[in-house]
């Protein structure tokens, strides 16, 4: 049975096969989760972040990317950008749904089975936090039911608030599906 469990903590120590980093378009750090992460993860990972940005140009909205995860203690981290909330008519909803689905698309073409995800576009970029606690969720619950590789989701929340918004949320899981720790 596939496993979501829900962590209040620090991504940046998670032992999984991949952490995923809420980035920026240009790929080269900033605050928040994405600062945390090259600074703990050392120099490795903006190197793999420059050799990207020379090929593509850096990272799109909605898309993601995939680089060592240098001195973390996760084997990779997944780079993807979250859209800013403006007013919810200009496709937010729908762009914070392929960041989530990009990322895991990555984990399965890596075949990793361990992915752990960040509260991502709801700190700096102000996305509504319960909106996208409810994207977050339906999209990764939606895409391990066809899942190959992928066996644990972990959404790892910094702060109390989302905690007790993805714990509230993750009550209405189908425990026959999945088994959800962690609420």
């Amino acid at each position: 049975m596939k496993i979501i469990r829900l962590i209040q903590g620090d991504i940046t120590i998670q032992k999984v096969d991949a952490i995923v980093n809420a980035a920026n378009t240009s790929l080269i750090g900033g605050g928040g989760v994405d600062g945390a992460i090259h600074r703990k993860g050392g120099s490795a990972i903006l190197e793999d972040c420059q050799k990207i940005r020379a090929k593509q140009g850096g990272c799109a909205v909605g898309e993601a990317v995939i680089t060592t995860a240098g001195l973390l203690p996760s084997n990779y981290v997944i780079h993807t950008v979250g859209p800013t909330w403006q007013d919810g008519q200009h496709g937010e909803q729908e762009l914070l749904q392929h960041a989530y689905l990009n990322s895991l698309k990555l984990a399965e073409q890596h075949q990793l089975k361990t992915i752990a995800f960040p509260n991502v576009s709801t700190g700096v970029y102000h996305f509504p936090k319960v909106s996208a606690a409810s994207i977050a969720i339906e999209a990764v619950v939606t895409f391990l039911k066809h899942a190959k590789y992928l066996e644990e989701i972990n959404f790892v929340c910094f702060d109390l608030e989302n905690f007790k918004i993805y714990r509230q949320l993750l009550a209405d899981i189908d425990q026959n599906q999945f088994q959800v720790l962690g609420i």
